[in-house]
């Protein structure tokens, strides 16, 4: 049974390139925060360790786990399937650990109706202006053009997501956003004030949806 005394399930979401990855390694470094290791289909890449970074396995082992229910939330992205298994989360949850999860808003909506007995904290990331992530996934893919064209596709569909998150923050500068959104974890941890202006955020949503 959950208590008091145990951790906080934050979960931290952006379109491709906005820089979630990043800032969820971040807050891992810091005492008591632990990173949820996804399972996914997709190939490492070059800089990507297994067990550390994501379980890699087969579409097979990956439809094994669906069937056997082990999932606390999964979802196909760019033709590739990721996922989290329940039982880690939640042991590290019961021993006051805060798990951080680097999911899409397909997973984040799969948690939130898990409506499990812990605290739950979401965050959606957003690039200062569609240019800079842009730039930001031509220097992630300098080998492949279409692949970062295709995820600025995708781009325009995801950030209408934002809307279902409780704080939306906008990574211009990695270390101030950082800051933001370690400041507003700890607000909703030790229940103090929020520098947060929702309308502001939904101005610079509709400049980047236009």
């Amino acid at each position: 049974m959950p208590t008091d005394n145990d951790g906080v399930m934050i979960i931290l979401s952006s379109p491709s390139g906005a820089g979630k990855t990043t800032l969820v390694n971040l807050l891992s470094k810091l005492d008591n925060f632990e990173i949820s290791i996804s399972h996914t289909t997709r190939k490492p890449r070059s800089n990507e360790t297994q067990d550390q970074d994501y379980y890699f396995v087969t579409e097979e082992n990956f439809k094994r786990l669906i069937r056997n229910e082990e999932f606390l939330e999964y979802a196909k992205v760019f033709n590739n399937l990721y996922g989290t298994t329940r039982t880690p989360v939640i042991d590290k949850l019961n021993k006051g650990k805060n798990v951080l999860f680097d999911i899409d808003w397909q997973g984040a909506d799969q948690i939130k109706n898990k409506k499990l007995d812990y605290k739950l904290i979401t965050f959606f990331i957003l690039p200062p202006s569609k240019e800079v992530l842009f730039e930001r996934l031509s220097n992630r893919h300098m080998d492949d053009v279409l692949t970062a064209e295709k995820r600025m596709n995708q781009f325009s569909r995801d950030v209408l997501h934002w809307i279902n998150y409780d704080y939306v923050v906008i990574n211009e500068n990695l270390q101030s956003c950082y800051s933001k959104i370690l400041n507003l974890i700890n607000a909703e941890i030790e229940g103090g004030s929020k520098d947060y202006d929702s309308n502001f955020i939904r101005a610079h949503v509709e400049k980047l949806i236009l």
